[in-house]
């Protein structure tokens, strides 16, 4: 089940996400770039989508064209943990 990216609750998804959906449990907006699956703060615009427009505010509703949810990441910094236990095991800390 997707998740959202601000709380890490199970979103229910049917079809598309339009620019007005909403997080059931904290009301956040869907149709954002930080849900999206191109949102890569790595990347130039912090979108893998080379034709997307820029978004001002990347957790604020946008009209974005290239939107897809998606809905697998959890919250900043998600994997942060894991990868550092990672390190820690590889380098013996």
């Amino acid at each position: 089940m997707p998740r959202c990216f601000f709380c890490s609750q199970d979103v229910a998804v049917t079809g598309r996400v339009m620019r007005k959906d909403v997080c059931p449990s904290c009301r956040r907006d869907l149709h954002c770039c930080k849900q999206c699956r191109f949102h890569d703060p790595a990347y130039h615009n912090q979108c893998r989508e080379p034709k997307a427009e820029m978004a001002r505010e990347r957790d604020k509703a946008n009209l974005c064209d290239y939107f897809e949810f998606a809905g697998q990441r959890s919250g900043p910094g998600a994997g942060g943990d894991t990868a550092r236990k990672k390190l820690e095991d590889l380098f013996g800390k």
